[in-house]
């Protein structure tokens, strides 16, 4: 009897003990899951990574009395000596903060390179817009000039170089920048010399650069060239500085690494 009652309090202690314990807490559910569930996900522009531990890049930077910022893909601003130069301006850009140009520079006739509605929105009144001819009929009262040709414009000196492509094309026999539509810039400020490369990939005219103080090279596929193919190419003419520009889908950082030991200054601004 004894051992019957001692039983009963110990299943009767085991009950209260279930009893009063919290219930165990549900298995955690996959909010992503859920999340891809209710709503259909889109596929964004693949963006470089960033290294591990790496600070963000700056949107500008300084070079003596060359004040540059970046303001998306292929356009940005330059400010020397008083004056404002606007490169390919587009709609996609924040210019929310930007300054009014005296000078506009357009390379080619895609959206992210000539914009009108971008164009009449940072341009100063009767300030001159360079363009290629293929761009021109686009522009209101464009300057128009060719591969290989210079003029002075809103006081600054400025020569067309050639941007195309040698391989890279939306198919076979095909380039996605032929020779002699759109324009590469070399504009003199003071003392320096600054390249706008435009969309391109490493052609004879830019190996065969001389004396390039500032230097902006684009990468990215399939439209222009890959990041090392970039680094060589920026090796031949070896500008004092250099900025990677025009870049979505590719990791400048891999661009910086293949230039490591040169005498170039690898300069990575915030384009995205």
């Amino acid at each position: 009897m004894r051992t019957s009652v001692a039983a009963l309090v110990s299943v009767s202690a085991l009950y209260l003990i279930l009893a009063c314990s919290p219930p165990p807490p549900p298995p955690p559910q996959n909010q992503n899951a859920s999340r891809n569930q209710s709503a259909p996900q889109s596929s964004p522009s693949p963006q470089p990574a960033q290294a591990p531990g790496a600070t963000a890049a700056p949107s500008v930077s300084e070079d003596g009395d060359i004040r540059v910022t970046a303001i998306t893909h292929g356009s940005f601003q330059l400010e020397y000596g008083g004056k404002v130069i606007h490169v390919a301006p587009t709609s996609a850009g924040d210019y929310s903060a930007a300054k009014q140009a005296d000078l506009v520079l357009v390379t080619d006739i895609h959206q992210d390179h000539l914009d009108p509605a971008a164009i009449a929105r940072v341009r100063k009144a009767g300030a001159p817009v360079v363009a290629p001819a293929a761009a021109a009929e686009k522009i209101e009262g464009p300057t128009v000039i060719a591969n290989g040709e210079t003029k002075t414009v809103a006081g600054l000196l400025l020569e067309a170089v050639p941007m195309y492509n040698l391989q890279r094309g939306p198919s076979a026999g095909q380039l996605f920048h032929p020779k002699g539509r759109g324009n590469g810039y070399v504009l003199t400020l003071g003392a320096r010399r600054v390249y706008v490369a435009g969309d391109t990939e490493c052609t004879d005219e830019m190996r065969a650069l001389k004396n390039i103080d500032l230097a902006f090279v684009p990468m990215n596929l399939p439209y222009t060239m890959p990041t090392g193919e970039a680094a060589e190419c920026v090796k031949a003419f070896k500008p004092k500085v250099v900025f990677p520009y025009h870049y979505r889908g590719q990791n400048p950082e891999e661009f910086k690494s293949a230039l490591q030991g040169e005498p170039i200054e690898v300069r990575l601004l915030k384009w995205y």
